[in-house]
């Protein structure tokens, strides 16, 4: 089981770590890993490892078995020996991109509240598909709401609640397609807005900015048609 660095601290950009193991297609385990794997819409974090005598770039990150994170290289070469220290490195702008357009979406979730279908998260724009049989009437006027969400600035913070009480809870799960990860005992909530500002909670276990000012400001775009009652918003960042 890998631990989680991206979890405790989705900003941390570089840090140490131990080889633990390789997989038998040339993946590299780590004990613990900045890097976010393939999962829920949101694609696998790429970077680079370093270690005495040796530099490997990773394209992306994909879960393993047993509760592992695989890294990925980007071609062939010699990895890491198993219990190498080394150090990890993020490509922080693509990540932080991904943070972004993924707290968007949540954002976009809330100013359509309709069950959401799919979904997919990009460096520079996501798209959420809805249950969404006529389209919505003022597409600037969703855009709008969805940057006044951001320009308030929000705090996004997680929770944790007990498999048992998501259960008695299901209307905090928007998506139909992706149930949230059970079985662990407990599943992680994404707060955005405190108390009475609160505007949305729902379960994610996707990388997220601090604040939604960080998203700066977006667009909606085309909304596609994708069968008889789907609908797809997408959301771009501007910058």
């Amino acid at each position: 089981m890998t631990a989680l660095l991206f979890r405790d601290d989705p900003y941390l950009r570089e840090a140490e770590a131990r080889v633990a193991g390789h997989t038998d297609e040339g993946g590299i385990i780590l004990e613990a890993s900045l890097f976010y794997p393939t999962g829920g819409g949101q694609p696998g974090d790429s970077g680079h490892l370093e270690w005495s005598g040796g530099r490997i770039a990773i394209a992306t990150t994909v879960k393993g078995e047993g509760a592992a994170v695989v890294l990925v290289p980007a071609e062939p070469q010699p990895l890491p020996p198993v219990g190498a220290e080394l150090r990890q490195r993020l490509d922080w702008g693509r990540r932080y991109r991904h943070m972004r357009v993924h707290t968007g979406l949540h954002l976009l979730s809330v100013v359509i509240p309709l069950p959401v279908t799919g979904g997919q998260i990009g460096a520079e724009k996501g798209r959420l598909d809805f249950d969404m049989p006529h389209p919505p009437g003022d597409v600037t006027a969703l855009e709008e709401r969805v940057n006044e969400l951001i320009a308030r600035d929000l705090p996004v913070t997680e929770d944790w609640i007990t498999d048992a009480e998501l259960a008695d809870n299901p209307g905090l799960v928007k998506t139909m397609s992706v149930a949230p990860p059970v079985g662990q005992g407990r599943v992680r909530l994404i707060r955005i807005g405190q108390g009475s500002g609160q505007i949305d909670l729902q379960p994610c276990g996707g990388t997220h900015v601090a604040r939604t000012g960080e998203i700066g400001r977006v667009t909606i775009g085309k909304i596609e048609k994708k069968g008889r009652q789907n609908r797809r918003v997408s959301l771009i960042l501007s910058d």
